[in-house]
Order: C-alpha cells, then sequence, then structure tokens
C-alpha cells in the first residue's frame, strides 16, 4: 500500500494512476470488438443524453469537432450509430445509437461490471468496499 499523501500534486498523480490502470482492466475484460475510446464516448453519450450533433458532442466531451466527425463515420459505417433529421430544425442532423450500438454497450458494461464485481468480491472486504463507497462521492465532486 501506498504512503498516505495529502498533497495535491502527489495525490492528483497517483489517482491518474491508479484510475488509467483500473481503466485498462476493465477493457481488458470487455468484449473486444476494435472500437476506440473516444467511439465509446460517443455511444455512451447518445445512449445517457439521447440524440446530439456532432458539435453537441465536441463540445459535451471538450474534443475537436473534426475528432467527433471522424469517429462518428466509422460508427455509421458500423451501423452502431445513424443520422437523422432534427425534426425541429430540418437543417441540422443528429446522431442516435441504433440498436447495434445499444448492444454493444449493454455487452460493455455488463463484462466489465461483471468482472470489477468480482475484483471487489474477491480482493476486499465488506469495510474496505464501504470505504470505497464512500470515496466514489468525494470523487464525484471532482467531476460535478
Amino acid at each position: 500500500m501506498s504512503e498516505l499523501t495529502s498533497d495535491p500534486a502527489e495525490l492528483a498523480d497517483n489517482l491518474q494512476s491508479v484510475v488509467g490502470a483500473l481503466v485498462r482492466r476493465m477493457r481488458a475484460a470487455s468484449p473486444r470488438r476494435a472500437i476506440s475510446l473516444s467511439q465509446i464516448s460517443i455511444l455512451k453519450r447518445l445512449d445517457r443524453d439521447g440524440p446530439a450533433t456532432v458539435a453537441d458532442l465536441a463540445r459535451a466531451d471538450k474534443i475537436r469537432h473534426q475528432s467527433v466527425t471522424t469517429a462518428a463515420s466509422t460508427l455509421i459505417d458500423r451501423d452502431l450509430i445513424r443520422r437523422t433529421t432534427d425534426p425541429t430544425d430540418l437543417r441540422r442532423k443528429l446522431l442516435e445509437l441504433t440498436p447495434a450500438g445499444r448492444e454493444l454497450l449493454t455487452e460493455r458494461r455488463e463484462a466489465g461490471s461483471g468482472h470489477l464485481a468480482d475484483l471487489l468480491d474477491e480482493r476486499m472486504t465488506a469495510a474496505e468496499r464501504k470505504q470505497l463507497s464512500q470515496a466514489l462521492d468525494l470523487l464525484r465532486r471532482l467531476i460535478d
């Protein structure tokens, strides 16, 4: 176990390292369907927030419009999302999740959540899981 610190820079470095390793482990446990993190991010945002424009997605994830356009094109080619016309403004095109896109997200969530739940059960006591649950509230404050 590493030494406890309250130094913001050291804590940020440790947090980034641990979260990064956890994300890599979860991705390794997910079904392999050659899909990038930016593509997964688009799918998750469309699933959570509903149809959106490329500009909306770029703004929400703070990435370039062109990056979203490229990732979205691949997702459209794979029938994971589709373009539709915005019913309130016929000039705008919306991106929305297809049933295949929703299925891919469900598969990844189930595989990842199941794997993580197994790890939590195997490697942590009930008291440690409670501590982790409390720490999640602190982490949520960083993203809200």
